[in-house]
């Protein structure tokens, strides 16, 4: 089979027009052609005049002698012989350990590397601190419809099932390179994913085909003879002369306590209190940059018509996105992030007493905005300490103050951004209705985020309009704060992914500083169930 690179296609091409494609970068007849088909997708605007598809074709000739004197004369960058997929190599254990590995947390990576465990025959433990996919679904409704009154400490966007990739937009496409990134997607297909994802240059599953495929993986999971215990919060980590020896953990029934070999920290960005219990432990933990900002809030179709000019209405589209960066003659960095089209912003908190934001989206995308984070990297230098937790401290004071500003409901604070650029309060907003449940109140976002990022994404925001044209937008809506975007400590490991302080520890995943997303998280989960299962 051959692969063919940047092809390009009508936005309304057919089954035929791919054929007609291959035949003509490959120099044969139509007749010649046995099948063809998409490998990749993307979108090409940059000419607004000619928005196209841009596509990778894997073709087949009915003379396979063809492929072979055909591919010896492309280059690489038109094509070649394609390679096919090889899974990666699985290693399986003779029988379950005596001790079994632990895995504490749920998210994408405590979810694959439980699967690679139990697919392993390794019989895994998983402690989560949330609930089932299914009861947690049911609270943060619960909480996004009555606000604060209904808020579960334990069960949210954050905690629970699936991590907090699960209430977003199921982005998938990674910056990392590690070949285990393809088969983190096809794995995700083989548990009811859109097969759609092993083909679009920027993959989204959305939350609620998401909820779906994440319970599958669990119901695997448990048929292989792993164990997955809800409502089981980690309270400290125990070891004995560098090594770990149990964790003990709170349950509906109390304290428990697990022997313990191999432990798998997969804990979240989120999980405070787990960060101050390794640190009392004795476990290394240390700062970690990180970006604070709001979500910015637009119509779509401004969005669907700055990205695709007159072809922004062709079905072929759906909602467009945007990625946005640039760093400020000051040193500061500002950007977008997890960019939702056609999503909403949601209530994200993990504490009592707090307002966080996120975004998401539903597979089909179809909602009235846009969304993103519009983020300002922070550093050591603004956390005003140099205990390992400043990071996390600054976080916590600046949602603990939204929720202040919101007048203690769970409502969030918003802001125009013709009202920011200008330095006043928003009295009132305009044709952008904010999206955000259990709602926003108009203020001054000055008084909720430190006066350096204010002054950032003042400069930044005239900036990034001149890139996307309407993204300064005067009556685009920020709702803040958004303070989550990655993990303010790094879990410090060495090169066998163990913690640098206790051997049989492997931190992991985003909130031990490891990853970004749900790809790349996915993938140092495996990464980590690989290295226990090496030491088996």
């Amino acid at each position: 089979m051959l692969r063919l690179h940047n092809i390009k296609l009508p936005l309304s091409y057919h089954s035929k027009s791919l054929i007609q494609a291959a035949a003509k970068a490959l120099g044969v007849s139509q007749s010649a052609v046995e099948r063809c088909e998409i490998s990749k997708k993307s979108v090409d605007a940059r000419k607004k005049n000619d928005v196209c598809f841009v596509v990778a074709l894997d073709v087949t000739l009915k003379n396979p002698q063809d492929e072979k004197r055909i591919a010896a004369r492309l280059t690489p960058s038109v094509g070649g012989l394609a390679a096919p997929y090889t899974p990666p190599a699985v290693i399986k254990l003779e029988r379950a350990p005596a001790v079994r590995p632990i895995v504490v947390g749920f998210g994408p990576a405590g979810l694959f590397a439980a699967l690679t465990l139990a697919e392993a025959g390794a019989c895994p433990i998983v402690l989560e601190r949330g609930q089932d996919v299914d009861i947690r679904t049911r609270d943060v409704h619960a909480y996004w419809s009555r606000g604060a009154e209904a808020f579960s400490p334990s069960s949210n966007v954050q905690f629970g099932e699936g991590g907090a990739g699960t209430f977003s937009d199921g982005k998938l496409n990674t910056g990392t390179k590690d070949p285990r990134g393809e088969h983190i997607l096809r794995t995700f297909v083989r548990f009811g994913a859109p097969h759609d994802i092993l083909i679009d240059a920027k993959p989204h599953i959305g939350t609620d085909k998401l909820c779906g495929v994440v319970k599958a993986m669990r119901m695997r999971i448990l048929e292989l003879g792993g164990e997955v215990r809800f409502g089981a919060r980690l309270t400290s980590v125990l070891h004995s002369n560098g090594h770990v020896t149990a964790v003990r953990y709170i349950d509906a029934q109390g304290e428990q306590e697990l022997p313990a070999e191999s432990v798998i920290l997969a804990i979240g960005h989120s999980a405070r209190d787990t960060f101050e219990s390794l640190l009392a432990g004795g476990i290394t933990l240390v700062q970690k940059p990180f970006s604070i900002g709001a979500r910015i809030e637009h119509p779509q179709s401004l969005i669907n018509a700055s990205q695709y000019g007159a072809a922004a209405s062709h079905p072929a589209l759906g909602a467009a996105d945007y990625k946005l960066a640039l760093h400020l003659p000051g040193g500061r960095s500002v950007y977008t992030f997890c960019m939702c089209p056609g999503g909403t912003v949601v209530a994200a908190a993990s504490e009592p007493d707090s307002v966080v934001t996120n975004g998401m989206s539903y597979y089909a995308r179809d909602g009235v905005n846009a969304n993103s984070a519009l983020l300002v990297g922070v550093g050591p230098e603004d956390f005003g300490s140099e205990h390992p937790l400043a990071g996390m401290f600054l976080q916590r004071e600046i949602e603990r103050r939204a929720f202040v500003l919101g007048g203690r409901s769970g409502k969030a604070p918003c802001q125009t951004v013709g009202d920011l650029l200008s330095g006043r309060a928003s009295g009132k907003l305009g044709v952008v209705e904010p999206s955000y449940k259990p709602g926003v109140v108009p203020c001054d976002l000055a008084e909720l985020l430190p006066a350096p990022l204010i002054g950032a994404m003042r400069e930044a925001l005239p900036l990034l309009g001149r890139r996307l044209r309407g993204f300064d937008l005067p009556d685009a809506v920020l709702t803040g704060p958004e303070t989550r975007s990655s993990s303010p400590v790094r879990i410090s490991r060495d090169e066998t992914f163990q913690s640098v302080s206790t051997l049989g520890l492997y931190p992991c995943g985003e909130g031990a500083g490891y990853a970004g997303g749900i790809t790349s998280a996915a993938v140092d989960g495996v990464r980590c169930a690989e290295a226990i299962l090496k030491a088996y």
